[in-house]
């Protein structure tokens, strides 16, 4: 009696399974991520993607002015890397931004006494390089390489020749070490050594 009834289940257990599986299945429903997720929770995923990325470019900002520094000097929440080739001032000025910086610019007698140090050092004890101040838009006002007035000056003050003294033909500033680190005016498609300073954040 027993196996009898063992059979007659397992029979029906045979017969539901071949009813299953000739039944025409559903496809499963597939719930689209923005259905799931509200706009406010999509909205700040991407906010978070954005603080990653933007995080990302900081490090990666911070990674490249470490390699300047280790290569060049810093000075004062500065970092100064030489580039003896000689170039106009254009030139070097935009070589300088491509490498994320600008031509230099010292802001305090102290930052130019170490700018001239590291010229010395770097380029030689008669060296002229260009700096990141010009009066070409205005004959007279010298202005950084953001058009901000120059806060700090130390041009060349010799009874012979008073810097600057070039009138419109020298519009751009250069810094001696063999004059330790005064400045003078000089015509800007002359060919002279650079330093690129990057900003420490």
């Amino acid at each position: 009696m027993e196996l009898r009834v063992v059979c007659f289940l397992i029979g029906m257990l045979l017969i539901q399974g071949s009813d299953q599986q000739s039944a025409p299945r559903k496809k499963p429903q597939i719930k689209k991520a923005s259905d799931v997720l509200s706009n406010a929770a999509v909205e700040e995923l991407q906010k978070q993607i954005n603080d990653i990325v933007a995080e990302m470019n900081l490090l990666k900002e911070k990674q490249a002015l470490q390699t300047v520094c280790l290569r060049g000097k810093k000075i004062h929440r500065k970092c100064f890397l030489a580039e003896p080739q000689q170039k106009s001032y254009h030139m070097a000025s935009e070589d300088c931004i491509a490498k994320g910086g600008t031509l230099s610019a010292p802001l305090s007698g102290l930052e130019n006494e170490q700018l001239t140090q590291y010229v010395r050092e770097s380029l030689g004890t008669d060296t002229q390089v260009w700096l990141g101040f010009n009066d070409m838009l205005s004959e007279g006002v010298w202005v950084d390489m953001t058009g901000s007035a120059v806060p700090y000056k130390n041009w060349e003050a010799s009874s012979r020749s008073p810097q600057p003294d070039g009138g419109t033909s020298e519009n751009c500033a250069i810094l001696s070490t063999s004059s330790e680190g005064k400045w003078s005016d000089e015509s800007c498609r002359l060919e002279r050594a650079s330093i690129c300073e990057f900003k420490i954040v």
